[in-house]
């Protein structure tokens, strides 16, 4: 499909998201689509759902897990917020409010109503970075039984893949416990970050 195309389709798109009211009476602060999409990004963050402060800025991973993993990738906020670098697509683009635990999971109506074409439009991509259960489970057709096995596995993915626990401080505990997690995947995610920007750049 030509560049003209594309961009059109996807333009189209992400004015229906915005609208988008399918699940609308399920959320507690209301319908507000969070994602950050451009047809030339060659990164794509696959997260789970806007958290109760992105959705009062409308900016994604605009908190302290935004902060966390900015400093995985090694990348600076002006880099991570140019769309023509980095796309963001959560499982779930609204705030579906919070449990006992925590925030609920991602609302199921976004990924067959959305994503898919969505991520047809983004045709160069070169790295997929796979935050959390839920989007592992859409991504990641050979997940293991639970996210730590899956991110333990990561160099049995393809390599344009890579899973990741999120970077909520709720998982501080978790990074504590997976020491491998900061001495072995973090230098291959931010060396995978470097190369896909590369090729960013290249094609501009």
């Amino acid at each position: 499909m030509k560049k003209e195309s594309v961009d059109t389709e996807l333009a189209e798109l992400i004015e229906s998201v915005r609208m988008c009211r399918l699940c609308e009476k399920s959320l507690p602060l209301g319908p507000r689509p969070v994602l950050q999409v451009d047809s030339r990004a060659t990164i794509l963050i696959a997260g789970q759902a806007p958290g109760r402060r992105v959705h009062e800025s409308g900016v994604p991973f605009d908190d302290p897990s935004g902060d966390r993993l900015r400093d995985w990738l090694g990348i600076t906020r002006d880099v991570f917020y140019d769309a023509s670098k980095v796309a963001i697509l959560p499982m779930g683009f609204c705030y579906p409010g919070t449990g006992k635990s925590g925030d609920l999971p991602p609302r199921p109506e976004c990924e067959p109503a959305w994503r898919q074409q969505l991520l047809d439009c983004l045709e160069n991509i070169e790295l997929t970075l796979v935050i959390g259960l839920y989007a592992q489970k859409s991504h990641l057709p050979d997940a293991k039984k639970n996210l730590t096995e899956t991110v333990r596995a990561w160099k049995e993915f393809d390599k344009g893949l890579i899973p990741l626990p999120h970077p909520s401080p709720r998982n501080n505990i978790w990074l504590k416990k997976n020491p491998w997690f900061t001495e072995l995947l973090l230098p291959h995610l931010r060396r995978s970050t470097k190369r896909a920007l590369r090729v960013n750049r290249g094609a501009r």
